[in-house]
């Protein structure tokens, strides 16, 4: 069968907003077919697929500002990742 999953993940060297990049990657058949890259600001598609996903997200403001907005939270939650460890 086919596979699609999401992956969501927080990149960063310090914690500072801007050192921070949030990244939501979709794959199909374990090929990355669209990025969403906080530092880019919108979509990127891999395939012919994900160029056509892509083109529907960035046209999607509400949901561009949400994803935006999660960056904040990868801000909020490093301190709670790496305490106690």
């Amino acid at each position: 069968g086919f596979k699609m999953y999401m992956v969501n993940r927080c990149v960063f060297n310090s914690t500072e907003l801007k050192d921070i990049k949030y990244i939501v990657s979709y794959y199909y058949n374990k090929i990355e077919v669209n990025r969403f890259d906080s530092d880019v600001g919108k979509f990127v598609g891999y395939t012919e697929y994900g160029v056509k996903n892509a083109e529907y997200w960035n046209n999607q403001p509400g949901y561009l500002t949400q994803l935006k907005a999660e960056k904040m939270l990868c801000q909020q939650h490093i301190g709670i990742w790496y305490s106690g460890f």
